[in-house]
């Protein structure tokens, strides 16, 4: 799922115990990279689960016409279930030499795949010969997955992080619906009305569990104008005003306003359960939380709306971005890296085809409309093609997005060791969220010392 995606630092414990446990579980074939008839085999991982009928159905009908189109390729589909999104199976995979020719991974295991040592550079095979719509993709998506200027992934959805809101609640508070807060003050006004609202109502909602705290305080200290780490990649760069303001901004809510809620340590789900029940007034997220609470929290389209990520005093100076992609396993032909890249263009990046085929999800009651996966720059004839796609077949109200994409924020991606980082930064958030009393500067030094200490481990 494209929801904003994160993987937990895997325990080397944890590898050990399932790298062995899958290794009867390759799949690998006696000959993977072709038949008896001459044709070009390739393995692709995260086809969808069962219980996701419609998405399986596409997919195959996807597959089928990849097929018909290319007769000389031939894709075996693979469903690992949710081990696409479950960071300790994924790690296993990679310890156990299991993984797909083309497998999916998170911006953010770009590191953990290099160590593994299971990717393969596709520089060389990464053009418009392959994907015609490579010189449209955005290059920040593409220098995500380059590592010493080599390709090892093809970006295959993005996200940027905003303010969602709830229009419901913002209306019983006597807020304008089409003017959602643009500083923290004004979030903070918010907040205090909305949660005066009662009934286990939050304001404002935050994580702080599950790498969950540690990538919202990465979002938030971006939005201050900060950075996790220095320039260089050497050294954490979060102990200071900027780490300071955004700790201080969540105490002022949590225990100065109350307006946040009792319930701390809430993970991904955890939230987004409560936004759907309408007990949240605002947090930060992607345009695709809005999808996820109403696909599998059961909220409503119509209650969400969404503004650009706040900043202090004035418009946020950066916002985070993140997504997916896929890798390429060591040893492949030649031929088979090129028929994996042509699946990946034709399901992944060819607008009206695909994850891109409106028309086609419309019906589905899929939605359509949302301002994303953002693959490809502004002004490219693809991303004019997919815009217009999008407007034609959306299925929901494309205004509840038009103030987060009229008022777009600069995107800063991931730190390096994002996950790591991420579990280290987790203990700073759940500190000030739980306890009234907790040392603004000791969470962050405490954190900047485990963090500089998990870098030096890796020079």
């Amino acid at each position: 799922m494209s929801v904003p995606q994160y993987r937990k630092a895997a325990a080397l414990t944890l590898v050990a115990g399932l790298g062995l446990g899958l290794a009867a579980c390759s799949t690998k074939s006696d000959d993977a990279s072709g038949d008896a008839s001459g044709k070009v085999t390739i393995t692709v991982d995260c086809q969808p689960v069962g219980a996701q009928k419609e998405l399986l159905q596409n997919w195959n009908a996807d597959v089928a016409e990849f097929q018909r189109l290319n007769p000389d390729i031939v894709v075996k589909s693979v469903s690992v279930g949710e081990q696409c999104n479950n960071p300790p199976d994924f790690t296993a995979r990679l310890a156990g030499g299991t993984v797909t020719d083309v497998f999916y991974g998170y911006m953010t295991d770009l590191q953990q795949v290099l160590d593994s040592g299971q990717a393969m550079d596709i520089t060389e095979y990464a053009s418009k010969d392959t994907i015609p719509t490579w010189d449209s993709v955005d290059p920040a998506l593409k220098e995500v997955f380059t590592d010493d200027g080599k390709l090892y992934a093809v970006p295959v959805k993005n996200y940027s992080m905003g303010l969602v809101y709830n229009k419901v609640l913002f209306q019983r508070a006597g807020l304008d619906v089409n003017n959602p807060p643009k500083t923290w003050t004004e979030v903070r006004d918010a907040a205090k009305k909305i949660a005066a609202l009662g009934d286990g109502i939050a304001g404002y909602a935050e994580y702080s569990a599950g790498n969950t705290g540690g990538w919202h305080f990465t979002a938030l200290l971006y939005a201050q104008g900060g950075q996790v780490l220095t320039a260089d990649g050497s050294e954490a760069d979060f102990n200071n005003a900027l780490g300071r303001q955004v700790l201080q901004n969540l105490r002022d809510m949590r225990y100065g306003d109350d307006s946040m809620g009792d319930r701390q340590l809430l993970q991904w789900g955890d939230l987004l359960t409560n936004a759907g029940a309408g007990k949240v007034g605002m947090f930060i997220g992607a345009p695709d939380a809005t999808q996820a609470i109403v696909s599998q929290f059961q909220g409503r389209f119509e209650d969400w709306a969404m503004g650009p990520l706040p900043g202090q005093d004035g418009p946020a100076k950066g916002t985070l971005g993140g997504g997916e992609g896929y890798f390429f396993k060591k040893d492949l032909t030649p031929e088979q890296v090129r028929a994996g890249l042509k699946w990946i263009a034709y399901q992944k990046l060819t607008p009206g085809k695909g994850q891109l085929d409106y028309a086609r999800s419309k019906p589905q009651n899929y939605p359509v409309g949302l301002p994303q996966p953002l693959l490809f720059t502004n002004g490219s004839e693809a991303q004019r093609q997919e815009l217009e796609l999008r407007k034609a077949n959306a299925n929901v109200d494309t205004t509840n997005f038009a103030n987060f994409e009229a008022n777009p924020v600069p995107i800063k991606g991931e730190p390096r060791n994002a996950q790591a980082i991420y579990a280290v930064l987790d203990a700073v958030m759940s500190g000030v969220l739980t306890n009234p009393d907790a040392n603004i500067d000791t969470l962050l030094k405490t954190a900047e010392e485990k963090v500089n200490k998990l870098l030096a481990a890796e020079r």
